[in-house]
């Protein structure tokens, strides 16, 4: 197969949702479409001992939620399907922040009864800063629920996506019949506790065939035909075009725990999402279709077989064609490194591959070369854009509960703000390590790896801080003034980035007042 059949195959997507409104689930359903697992795991259920495919790591089986971004490809309808399940939970989104930098469309998942929460909303900002294809699922329809029209509403209204339906529900909760699919003209129908077959598809072309008041009852068909005749009215035609401009939204409804409107979704994803596209760099555009290899590591994970203690470094190809046991070029580091195992990922399985091209995510083992936003090519410098660091919102002091295992805790703190859990700032006056992070789950997450898998014990001290924030100047002479007169607030990251630790905002708006040379910035990518 050529080149361009390879990349045109490609189909790399991110689910995204806020916790609880079956992302996790929704995963599943499609890999069992593609035939990549055999069975779903509980992700809830305690009594028995599976788990969902895509939360491998011992705390996430423990607390039922994503706390990692898990990436998993199959094939569908001769098309590589790479899909990235992040975490949903507020307190891991700088790890979905910098996921998103790596897929070329998203689907969101709204829980039919809570509609669009506040963790969807951020997300969904992201997306729309860089204009990403978004197809939403609105999941749970065998429960009852916010009426279809108010909820798309609600999606305009707060996640400002101008949606189009392409599925409709016939009734919801106990009423709840099946889905009209307007994008393939049929009524399939909902039969609870069953498995959902293929006969359950009625080919309805016209609305106002007798056949489907004989399948869903007159009362019902009469309501799903004045709601679709409303939909035909009001909301504008789907066009692929505006859908790959990010200026429209498909919508579908469905139940993925009971697998229902999942393969529908599945099909129209095949027919209409992007395949690879181009990525910005300090340098220029880089096309997938160059002949030049090149990719970034937006993800590292740490210990994925905790027999092994291996580092894994995630890394997308975005040009040319990657090969195994070829000499690359580390950018940052300015050396050739060959990969003699690169991985594709199951969750965690992993298989070595020989090639990959653009869109695919593979892993790459490594012994602490690798930072997130690196990248690798043939040889040309580039620095990818768009994969920074946000400015924490939580701090702890951390210390070291067993001086016997210093140098354990000390590798394991650094390999794991390696992977961008959270980040380490050395306070420059006394070298006391302070973690800050976007959520306080992150707290105990990092507590539990740095026992379980590094063999360190660690506890926290309170400190009182509003915002870590990097700084920089065009004057050596004022920075070296502040430095010297603020000793006692600067700190550094791990790549020696000088930072600023305000203790409230009145202090942050001081010092920005009273230093008009020195710039702060809220991100770490400036």
């Amino acid at each position: 197969m050529s080149f361009l059949d390879e990349l045109q195959k490609r189909k790399t997507f991110a689910i995204i949702a806020h916790p609880d409104a079956g992302k996790t689930t929704l995963t599943e359903k499609l890999l069992l479409f593609g035939g990549a697992i055999q069975e779903a795991g509980a992700v809830k259920s305690n009594k028995i001992k599976k788990h969902a495919t895509s939360d491998f790591m011992e705390i996430e089986k423990q607390r039922g939620i994503s706390v990692a971004t898990s990436v998993m490809a199959f094939e569908y309808r001769d098309k590589q399907i790479n899909i990235l399940d992040t975490p949903g939970h507020k307190d891991f989104a700088e790890d979905t922040y910098r996921t998103l930098t790596a897929v070329d469309s998203v689907i969101v998942v709204i829980d039919v009864a809570k509609g669009v929460e506040e963790q969807t909303e951020k997300l969904v900002e992201v997306c729309r800063m860089r204009n990403t294809p978004i197809i939403v699922f609105i999941n749970k329809l065998d429960r009852e629920g916010k009426d279809g029209f108010d909820l798309l509403d609600e999606i305009e209204a707060k996640l400002h996506l101008h949606v189009t339906p392409l599925s409709w529900p016939a009734g919801m909760g106990q009423r709840f019949k099946g889905v009209y699919s307007l994008y393939e003209n049929n009524l399939i129908l909902f039969r609870a506790h069953e498995k959902q077959e293929e006969d359950n598809v009625q080919k309805i072309t016209d609305l106002q065939d007798q056949a489907l008041d004989q399948q869903i009852g007159s009362a019902l068909a009469s309501e799903l035909r004045d709601e679709i005749h409303t939909i035909q009215s009001v909301y504008p035609e789907f066009s692929q075009e505006a859908y790959l401009k990010g200026a429209i939204s498909p919508v579908f409804f469905g139940s993925a725990v009971n697998n229902f409107g999942v393969r529908e979704l599945l099909d129209c994803f095949v027919d209409i999402a992007p395949q690879p596209l181009p990525r910005e760099t300090e340098e220029r555009i880089v096309a997938p279709e160059e002949d030049k290899f090149s990719g970034f590591v937006f993800k590292i994970h740490a210990n994925m077989d905790p027999k092994h203690r291996d580092r894994i470094a995630f890394l997308r190809i975005c040009s040319g064609k990657f090969e195994r046991n070829t000499n690359y070029l580390h950018v940052r580091q300015g050396k050739n490194l060959k990969f003699s195992n690169p991985t594709a990922f199951m969750a965690s399985k992993k298989s070595v591959i020989d090639e990959a091209y653009p869109g695919d995510i593979i892993g790459l083992y490594d012994s602490g070369n690798f930072k997130i936003g690196d990248a690798l090519t043939e040889g040309e410098q580039l620095h990818f854009k768009g994969i920074p660091s946000f400015s924490p919102e939580q701090f702890r002091f951390v210390n070291n509960t067993d001086p016997m295992k210093t140098k354990q805790l000390n590798k394991g703190l650094d390999q794991l703000m390696d992977e961008g859990v959270a980040q380490l700032f050395t306070k420059e006056d006394n070298n006391r390590k302070i973690i800050g992070t976007v959520g306080a789950l992150q707290f105990d997450i990092i507590q539990y790896r740095l026992k379980h898998e590094y063999g360190a014990s660690c506890d926290y001290e309170p400190v009182h801080l509003y915002k870590a924030c990097w700084i920089a100047s065009k004057d050596p002479q004022a920075m070296k003034e502040f430095i010297s007169r603020r000793k006692k607030d600067i700190a550094r990251d791990t790549d020696n980035k000088l930072v600023f630790l305000a203790e409230s905002q009145w202090s942050l708006k001081m010092a920005e007042e009273n230093h008009p040379e020195i710039e702060f910035h809220f991100t770490s990518e400036f």
